[in-house]
């Protein structure tokens, strides 16, 4: 399939604001798919790490945006350790995780979990899950 490429969105607004919170540079990244190969959440993931980056280069965020892959990375920094050029992935995942954030898209709900677990889980670590999984707005 093949996807239209607007030169304008290429270092847009989103892709930029990605690389701003994620305090890394898409941009180093060549392609060569040792990320992919390396991560251990691939088999659960909707979109390959690389693929995530090279949307992003593409000026594509709304591939990003809309895919799982981002909340499945768990920031093991694999793909930081077997890249050639040293970029951190796992930041940028975290990137797009705040971006969709930011554009209300929750992960989980509170109303999900039953009375029960919200009684007996750890608070910090239900609180901690809330502020990575759901919008403030």
């Amino acid at each position: 399939m093949q996807e239209k490429i607007d030169p304008a969105k290429v270092r847009g607004e989103e892709v930029s604001q990605v690389e701003e919170i994620a305090g890394e540079s898409m941009y180093r990244c060549y392609q060569c798919g040792k990320c992919s190969a390396a991560c251990p959440a691939t088999p659960e993931m909707d979109m390959l790490p690389s693929q995530v980056i090279r949307y992003l280069q593409l000026g594509l965020p709304e591939k990003v945006l809309k895919a799982n892959t981002p909340w499945i990375c768990a920031s093991c920094l694999q793909c930081m350790t077997v890249c050639p050029k040293g970029v951190d992935l796992s930041k940028i995942m975290e990137g797009v995780r705040m971006m969709q954030l930011r554009h209300g898209e929750n992960r989980i709900e509170m109303r999900e979990f039953d009375e029960e677990y919200r009684k007996r889980a750890p608070q910090i670590a239900f609180i901690s899950g809330l502020r990575k999984f759901q919008s403030l707005s």
